[in-house]
């Protein structure tokens, strides 16, 4: 399978689960955790851009989509404590 036919799917994937991780917390955190909520989405829009970029960056793009997953799922805890 060539590279870009299987970044296009892993990244399909990646976005699939973010919307779907997104609307089952959306409706209760909307009402009390809107900035939580915002600063979530923001972040799942950074880790869908750096999926997108190019491999090549010495290590320092798979470091940053770490720290973000581990950003996004912080704040999910968060909201889910604060909820």
């Amino acid at each position: 399978m060539p590279l870009f036919t299987t970044q296009k799917f892993r990244l399909t994937a990646i976005i699939a689960a973010s919307m779907a991780a997104g609307s089952a917390l959306t409706g209760a955190a909307l009402a009390g955790q809107p900035h939580m909520v915002a600063a979530r989405d923001l972040l799942q829009r950074a880790d869908t851009q750096l999926q997108l970029a190019l491999p090549d960056h010495g290590g320092y793009r798979e470091q940053a989509i770490q720290a973000t997953e581990q950003a996004i799922a912080d704040v999910n805890a968060g909201i889910q404590v604060a909820n």
